[in-house]
């Protein structure tokens, strides 16, 4: 089983117009709502591949509740979120048709107290025993300590479950000192971490600062990693336009998928690309299109560095 991580949680929502304009109002021409949340995101993807998941976190109020009844759509994956007394948060996209831009607005999440953080880490504890490798995604809810993910890798490396982390600013910092197995920052968070705009040398930097593999998003160029195993730099064979919202959230996918398998890094990133530039295409925000991850996966150009 992989153990996907969201303290955050989110009921994602996507309005689509015609055309966006600040300050008018606008006719709604179609609306989705989904699951969300980065680790969320990233069990759904996996359970697409095939993969047994289970997603913890928190869940709370009217909002949790919509949450938590969709994710019983999704085949192959658990829910074991952890209910809390506040109310889990929206997070409002709206996609612009005519230029495929979106704008999004994220709420803060509920605040955590303490009693609940407490019964969190119980759960977790108690999956980490069951599970092949975990995922700590996104955001921390008000009431988390800004050190969360740094004990959280600390208790998976005790358990001797490889772990991932995929997160931002003070959490980010505090995180990579615990020596996750994977770092999967995107080239701007990479550089608030460690002050170097230069991917290869902020990632140099991050593997001083305690990670032992780190896996960089940068954009449309693709993937970055570096690691005791080797260096790699894995690249879409074109430059894709579309939506790329949750792109970083299928490469978490592929990367814990793909090291589960037991295969090589550079089949890790060419998974891991690949199903990022099927989300880049998919017609629906979030979701991964099948048929272009198929034909992407051959393509994609993995070189050593």
């Amino acid at each position: 089983m992989i153990l996907t991580v969201t303290l955050n949680t989110a009921l994602d929502i996507t309005h689509r117009v015609p055309s966006l304009r600040p300050g008018s109002s606008h006719r709604v021409t179609e609306v989705a709502e989904r699951p969300g949340g980065k680790g969320v995101n990233a069990a759904r993807v996996l359970a697409a591949l095939g993969h047994e998941v289970t997603v913890t976190g928190f869940a709370g109020g009217t909002t949790g509740r919509i949450l938590r009844e969709r994710l019983t759509e999704v085949p192959g994956l658990v829910d074991a979120l952890v209910p809390v007394a506040g109310t889990t948060r929206r997070t409002v996209t709206v996609l612009d048709e005519r230029s495929g831009g979106t704008t999004r607005l994220d709420e803060p999440g509920p605040t955590v107290d303490h009693a609940e953080w407490s019964a969190f880490q119980e759960v977790y504890e108690d999956l980490l025993t069951s599970a092949s490798a975990v995922a700590l995604c996104g955001s921390l809810p008000p009431g988390v300590p800004v050190g969360a993910y740094a004990g959280l890798v600390r208790t998976a490396r005790a358990a001797g479950v490889p772990v991932l982390l995929d997160t931002s600013g003070a959490a980010l910092r505090r995180g990579v000192a615990s020596r996750p197995d994977i770092l999967k920052p995107n080239a701007g968070e990479l550089a608030e971490l460690t002050g170097f705009h230069e991917p290869l040398r902020a990632a140099q930097d991050a593997r001083r600062r305690g990670a032992r593999t780190v896996v960089a998003s940068l954009g449309a160029e693709g993937l970055l990693a570096l690691g005791p195993e080797g260096h790699w730099h894995a690249a879409p064979p074109s430059r894709l336009d579309g939506n790329p919202t949750g792109a970083g959230d299928s490469a978490v996918a592929g990367l814990l998928s793909a090291l589960v398998e037991h295969r090589p890094w550079p089949d890790r990133l060419a998974r891991a690309t690949a199903l990022s530039a099927a989300t880049v295409l998919s017609p629906t925000a979030g979701d991964f299109d099948r048929g272009s991850y198929k034909e992407l996966l051959g393509r994609v150009a993995v070189q050593a560095m």
